[in-house]
């Protein structure tokens, strides 16, 4: 071949390479740089007022606070839901609740049960494990307890903990005399108070992990503390009584309660370091939903609790850490919702957010970055009994504009949550313009949650 000819060969491979060069780089800087380990702890019927960097006076977290301090607090975040396993099912697949079949409450008795999660669903475990990590679920499951819906059929490669939604007993750990505790798929049977258990087995992982250091990993870690009943170990309520001696028994019980479950938070953050996978861990602290106002739990400033579409029932605690890359004692006031974990640890990761999520990244606000404005954060929940009637009962806010009903036999209220943000003035019937489209948006959500089932398949 002539000298001119191969010139022009290596010239043509030359502009080849050129031109496929900008696809290649970004891939092989993901392939070149370690990805974070994820750590996300979520805590049950944990109010906003029960912790105290968010301003509680009567409880003492001084590990959840240590987050704060180390992290981002979150002042505006709610969960997806008012009631447990929806708000699990947002977290674990980015979807809002009914569209991930789970608008109410999956519970043990099948006649009493709202929500079923969509079968071949890839869950965040999924998507995280088909990404070279490996999965864990530790603690509270509440998503289903037969096949297809456990979780070491959802995407994790371990599960130690409760498939259940509640416990009669945090000593004998039976819901309806039934044991729901599992290693994996085997029925166990240990022995203590389920948080020091939890917090025990999430720590035995994170030193598993250390050991293992091939491949990174997302700890999914669901205590069920404090929902009720509320069963603080003596000692830990003595130390309350004593500190307080003129608190309301239920009061004194639950803050007691939240201070042993902030020691055991500190257990597994303090095996973190260690094991030096802090600086490498992004660690999420939140709550499933508000806390439940006959069990002395607080969601102050905010009006209602549990169930409630006011935001006592919504608001919650979030609190990102991650050592060197999230600025120590930063606060953000983006208003989110509990399943934009799921797209931060995505994104994160490297991997392609799935096409149909309603979750968003927050790693802009992580990097102090500005967040994109003109979200709608939709709410449902599916309920049955006489006050419910087996009805659904929705909420959106838009724009600082709040529409809801707080039960499905109730009227829709109207609240401007920019001028009255405790809820305190309802104005449905002064605004009809913004009712209009706040309703609009609301039935374009309830019509696309309604095309997915939310019952077992026959």
């Amino acid at each position: 071949m002539p000298s001119s000819h191969r010139l022009s060969f290596h010239g043509l491979l030359f502009l080849v390479i050129l031109s496929i060069l900008p696809a290649l780089t970004p891939a092989l800087c993901a392939a070149s740089e370690t990805r974070p380990n994820f750590l996300i702890i979520i805590t049950d019927d944990h109010g906003y007022g029960d912790v105290s960097a968010y301003g509680a006076k009567d409880v003492q977290t001084p590990y959840i606070d240590r987050l704060a301090t180390e992290g981002m607090l979150f002042t505006n975040m709610r969960a997806n839901c008012t009631v447990c396993s929806p708000s699990r099912a947002a977290i674990l697949t980015g979807l809002y609740p009914d569209r991930a079949g789970v608008p109410g409450v999956i519970r043990t008795q099948p006649e009493n049960s709202w929500g079923y999660l969509k079968p071949n669903l890839p869950t965040l475990a999924n998507r995280l494990h088909d990404a070279g990590y490996h999965t864990a679920a530790i603690g509270k499951w509440h998503l289903g307890l037969e096949s297809p819906n456990r979780p070491n059929e959802r995407g994790f490669d371990l599960f130690h903990g409760f498939l259940g939604d509640m416990m009669d007993s945090y000593t004998t750990h039976l819901r309806h005399g039934n044991n729901y505790m599992r290693l994996n798929q085997e029925v166990i049977q240990p022995e203590g108070h389920a948080t020091d258990l939890f917090s025990q087995w999430a720590s035995d992982y994170l030193k598993s992990r250390a050991s293992n250091a091939d491949k990174p990993f997302f700890l999914y870690l669901a205590f069920n503390a404090p929902h009720f009943p509320i069963e603080p170990p003596q000692e830990w309520l003595d130390r309350v009584k004593q500190r307080h001696p003129d608190l309301e028994p239920k009061r004194a019980a639950n803050v007691a309660f939240v201070e042993h479950l902030d020691d055991r938070i500190g257990q597994v953050l303090k095996t973190l370091d260690e094991t030096s996978l802090a600086k490498e861990t992004v660690v999420i602290f939140t709550a499933d939903n508000g806390g439940s106002l006959p069990h002395g739990q607080s969601n102050l400033p905010w009006r209602g609790g549990k169930q409630d579409h006011y935001d006592g029932g919504l608001r919650v605690p979030f609190i990102v850490r991650w050592p060197g890359h999230v600025t120590a004692g930063s606060r953000q006031d983006y208003a989110g919702l509990g399943f934009d974990s799921a797209a931060t640890f995505l994104e994160l990761a490297g991997v392609a957010q799935p096409p149909d999520t309603d979750a968003v990244s927050l790693v802009p606000a992580l990097k102090g970055q500005t967040m994109p404005a003109g979200r709608e954060l939709y709410f449902v929940r599916r309920e049955g009994g006489p006050e419910y009637g087996g009805k659904s009962y929705e909420a959106i806010i838009k724009d600082g504009w709040k529409l809801m009903q707080n039960g499905p036999f109730a009227p829709l209220e109207l609240y401007n949550l920019e001028d009255d943000p405790k809820e305190e003035r309802n104005v449905m019937g002064k605004a009809p313009k913004i009712t209009r489209e706040l309703s609009s948006a609301l039935r374009r959500h309830i019509q696309k949650g309604g095309a997915v089932p939310w019952q077992k398949p026959e």
